[in-house]
């Protein structure tokens, strides 16, 4: 076995490495008597037995294969034997779920471009053999795919693997780039925003509805918050719509600060696509919601937009501000009247062929194709658009495209790989026609979850809250964050509300985290600095 240059042999092996993790629910490794690894035009015979055998004796095992494995350093070798016996599937009806799911099907068939098992190029050998693993066992390590697999040989190409690998290099240092030019910027030192005291955030109670829609067999919950006692009326309602799998309970103290400085919020409950979706799915009771949930959203939204119009909320305000986090943004822009461009095929393939680890929306987005989205009737008195994490950039490639007569504010975090500020919120805005009002607001720091209020983030302990968030993914001081959003929220609808655009871009620095609050120029200069 020959692999040529140290540094190239070292390559391989940690690629070798990263794509068995990567397999996790997606597309991992073969059990056959062989692995064939082509590599700068060789193909690289590895007996899989060998490797077997050094991941099961913790790498003391004696082998051509391990001589060459042992090339690597101490904590190389100890990565791969972490990789080779850590469980890649332990909650057995949601990873069979999941696996079944349209976006666990677009990425197994990506990964089938670099791995095939046997003659088969569909993945479909290693989801059925996943899955007859999990018919027996609680958990799956790649030791255990790697014994069942059923094929002579499997045959991973690290050329085209490493071709993939250096555009998510070029991926990822665009998203690094981007918040090395926001910490160059110069910001204005300020306090963290305070929390709201006890009597501001229950000070008034939701009133809990269930309204009667056609197209739902159940009624749909809301929760209509008033303005706190003594605040001035608002001209405009909120209506606010969770993400996916999100629930009522995580916008919460959006809801009660908006409504501690007079606005009316109403809390959409997306039966189908909130936190019993996910509930039902850890139970093996139904598959993830994706992109398909999208006509009942809007279904559900237009039902609340006629109960608002017949009176059954206890508001007189006449104009609408619609507020999504994630796909609730994206519900609220394809609300606003717009479709997405044609082409979205054509820009699917281009986005999917590299397994889009950087940019996760683009899973959703793409889904779109096989999802038809009713043209939406005008939102009658439409005031603004707040989006949280939104998304959109493969529905909106181009300047301009995104066509919506109000102001829109669209917030993200430096910290998010789901819908990266670069692609997504940046160039989003810039989809947008320009208003004098409209500005995206970036907090280093922030990740796709800091907007999620959850019960773990308050107490100490462990939380009951479905919606797990670990560290890793909800970023720094996500209360903080969630503080200084509900501020930018306030003053965006505040200029709106008075009829003033936004004059300059702000720049502050809270603490250890820095807020960009960003006008559309300010937004071409950073997108043309990448």
């Amino acid at each position: 076995m020959v692999f040529g240059r140290a540094k190239v042999q070292k390559t391989a092996i940690a690629l070798l490495g990263s794509l068995l993790l990567a397999a996790s629910g997606v597309l991992p490794l073969n059990a056959a008597k062989r692995l064939e690894v082509q590599l700068d035009g060789m193909v690289i015979p590895v007996l899989i037995e060998e490797l077997l055998d050094w991941g099961s004796a913790g790498g003391t095992s004696r082998s051509e294969l391990t001589t060459w494995l042992n090339l690597l350093d101490a904590e190389s070798q100890l990565d791969l034997l972490e990789l080779l016996q850590a469980p890649l599937l332990t909650q057995q009806s949601m990873a069979r779920q999941m696996l079944r799911s349209w976006a666990g099907r677009q990425l197994l068939d990506e990964f089938s471009d670099l791995l095939r098992v046997g003659d088969d190029s569909s993945g479909i050998v290693v989801l059925n053999t996943l899955e007859s693993l999990l018919n027996n066992q609680a958990e799956v390590s790649t030791l255990d795919l790697l014994k069942a697999l059923p094929a002579e040989s499997i045959r991973l190409d690290l050329d085209a693997l490493l071709r993939v690998a250096s555009r998510w290099r070029s991926q990822l240092q665009q998203q690094q780039q981007l918040a090395k030019t926001l910490g160059r910027l110069s910001a204005t030192p300020v306090p963290a925003p305070k929390e709201l005291t006890h009597e501001q955030a229950h000070g008034a109670a939701p009133e809990l509805i269930s309204l009667s829609v056609p197209h739902r067999s159940e009624p749909l919950p809301l929760e209509v918050w008033p303005p706190s006692v003594g605040t001035p009326l608002r001209s405009s309602l909120v209506v606010l719509m969770p993400g996916l799998g999100g629930s009522k309970d995580h916008f919460r103290w959006l809801a009660q600060s908006l409504g501690s400085k007079g606005w009316p919020v109403v809390v959409l409950e997306h039966p189908g696509s909130d936190a019993r979706a996910v509930q039902d799915l850890l139970t093996g009771r139904r598959l993830p919601p994706g992109a398909e949930v999208l006509p009942e959203r809007l279904a559900d939204l237009q039902a609340v937009l006629r109960a608002h119009k017949e009176g059954k909320f206890a508001s007189s305000s006449q104009r609408l501000v619609l507020m999504g986090h994630s796909l609730g943004a994206l519900t609220a822009l394809l609300a606003a009247g717009d479709i997405p461009e044609p082409g979205l095929h054509l820009r699917c393939r281009k986005a999917l062929k590299d397994i889009p680890l950087t940019n996760l929306s683009w899973l959703l987005q793409c889904q779109l194709t096989d999802v038809q989205i009713p043209v939406q009737p005008l939102v009658p008195q439409l005031e603004a658009i707040v989006a949280l994490n939104s998304f959109g950039s493969l529905l909106w490639p181009s300047y301009g495209d995104l066509d919506i007569p109000v102001p829109v504010l669209l917030a993200g975090g430096t910290l998010d790989l789901i819908t990266p500020p670069l692609s997504e919120q940046l160039d989003l805005l810039l989809a947008t026609q320009p208003h004098p009002a409209s500005r995206a607001v970036l907090v280093e720091g922030a990740s796709h979850f800091s907007p999620v209020r959850v019960e773990a983030q308050k107490v100490e302990g462990p939380s009951d809250d479905l919606f797990k968030l670990g560290k890793e993914l909800v970023g720094l001081q996500p209360l903080t964050v969630q503080r200084l959003l509900a501020v930018e929220i306030q003053i965006f609808l505040e200029q709106v509300e008075a009829g003033e655009g936004l004059k300059d871009s702000v720049h502050k620095q809270i603490g250890d985290l820095r807020l960009h609050r960003l006008d559309r120029a300010a937004v071409e200069r950073l997108r043309d600095a990448q």
